[in-house]
């Protein structure tokens, strides 16, 4: 099927122009005023007093943690981890819900695509896998799944303070084992012409082998896939890399060869002048998750650093559990205003405009489909989101993207497309049932408001201690 939205809201260079926009198959066809229908299989649509923008990408998350959602203490991230393994979703069934659920929040706040950083569930890794891809082929997101890997036991994230502080605790799974796992998810799931990308996606430094982030590189250039890891997001992983390589995690992953224009790094808060030259140099791109940085205590990412260097920045949510939402708005209004105190000079600081280009285009150049989609423009693929401006979190009548970035829009999402395929209109999604997805969430979970983490209880010393912090 074929669509003609009439009349809509779109942005141009010096403001904004009423314009029809026709799609044919999975790409804009045309964009002009009085567009002619072009047959009996072609829907025409109003799209007066509505706002047409390209999809956002949501370019870093984790759907499983919707389960942990709410409930994780005030943690820095190394305790919150400790939390979170401990409640790992136990059946694939769980990962289907929560997959869904992240969808379909992605997807009515602007999101036409998402980044699942997917955490596996020990021995179920392919049922795991499998269950967060038929929920995305079913709702109908554009979904690019990267399998959270490691070889390192979680307790090897932490720098020793002395030389008997590090346990010798092993991995259940050996480097090869665990790249064997991603190789057969990619040969069984990675359809990229359907809308379904697997990524090679090792959780970061401070769990991750040399060999573990070479042969990602290597299944990378092997497959074409995409490439995505955690990078330097607390102080403690800056220390972390500094003890186990003698210089930053950037640089030596530069020597590893996981830095290009494939790669998206989420977090990105403890680095250098240095390690951002480095970024610039080599394409990567950086995904801004400011929610859980300031709900972790991580730190402010120095986005406006980043910009000036002409690294890629993206936006995402990041998981349910260090958020607490898939509000993709939300994080984006909080990723453009919170920088606004980092630098007295306001000529620096981030525009309305600016943060939509970093949504949409920056997360599709962060994916290698900057060509492919991420504007508006004839043969882009159409993924495209019409905002109703009648909606009273979007009135009055200013400036509609600026409504939009530093309001708090609420059912401002009127029409979704993905692939060419409407999958929300009248602000429903139209895919999947949604209240009876609500059920299901609320039939799986029990209220368990005072859950404590034994293993967070254990580390919680030891952490201290390496941060200085007292007893």
């Amino acid at each position: 099927m074929s669509f003609i939205l009439r009349n809509a809201l779109i942005p141009t260079a010096t403001g904004y122009e009423t314009a029809d926009v026709r799609i044919e198959g999975e790409r804009i066809a045309a964009i002009g005023r009085g567009l002619p229908a072009t047959g009996a299989d072609s829907l025409e649509l109003d799209a007066s007093n509505q706002l047409l923008l390209p999809g956002f990408v949501n370019a870093h998350t984790h759907s499983s943690e919707m389960w942990q959602r709410g409930i994780i203490p005030p943690y820095p991230l190394e305790l919150w981890l400790a939390q979170l393994h401990e409640y790992v979703p136990p059946d694939p069934e769980k990962i289907y819900l929560s997959a869904l659920g992240t969808a379909v929040e992605t997807l009515l706040t602007g999101g036409t695509s998402v980044v699942d950083h997917l955490v596996l569930i020990p021995g179920q890794e392919l049922a795991t896998i499998e269950a967060a891809v038929r929920a995305y082929r079913e709702v109908g997101i554009r979904a690019f799944v990267g399998p959270l890997i490691q070889d390192q036991a979680l307790s090897r994230g932490l720098p020793s303070s002395s030389s008997w502080d590090r346990e010798p605790e092993t991995y259940p799974l050996s480097t090869a084992e665990v790249l064997a796992i991603v190789e057969e998810a990619v040969q069984r799931f990675h359809r990229p012409e359907e809308g379904i990308t697997l990524m090679v996606a090792p959780t970061g430094i401070q769990l991750c082998s040399d060999e573990l982030f070479k042969g990602c590189a290597e299944l990378s250039q092997k497959y074409d896939l995409p490439r995505h890891a955690h990078l330097l997001e607390t102080r403690a992983q800056q220390m972390l890399a500094q003890e186990k390589y003698g210089c930053s995690a950037v640089e030596h992953l530069e020597r590893l060869g996981y830095l290009d224009q494939r790669t998206s790094l989420a977090h990105c808060v403890w680095l250098s002048d240095a390690d951002i030259e480095i970024l610039a140099r080599t394409g990567s791109t950086v995904v801004h998750n400011p929610l859980s940085n300031l709900r972790l205590g991580s730190g402010i990412a120095p986005i406006l650093n980043y910009r000036r260097a002409g690294v890629n920045v993206a936006f995402g949510c990041d998981g349910s559990a260090s958020n607490d939402s898939q509000d993709l708005l939300e994080a984006i209004k909080i990723g453009t205003i919170l920088h606004n105190i980092t630098d007295p000079d306001y000529r620096h600081w981030i525009s309305p405009r600016e943060s939509i280009e970093m949504a949409a285009r920056g997360g599709a150049i962060g994916l290698g489909l900057g060509d492919q989609m991420g504007s508006l423009e004839v043969g882009k693929q159409a993924d495209l989101v019409l905002y109703d401006l009648t909606q009273l979190s979007l009135l009055p009548r200013t400036d509609p993207i600026g409504l939009l970035v530093l309001g708090r829009p609420t059912q401002a999402v009127h029409s979704v497309w993905v692939r060419g395929k409407q999958v929300v209109s009248g602000g429903a999604v139209t895919t999947v049932d949604v209240a009876n997805l609500r059920q299901e969430l609320f039939a799986c979970s029990s209220w368990d408001p005072f859950r404590r983490s034994q293993q967070a209880e254990h580390l919680e010393a030891r952490y201290r201690r390496v941060m200085g912090l007292p007893k």
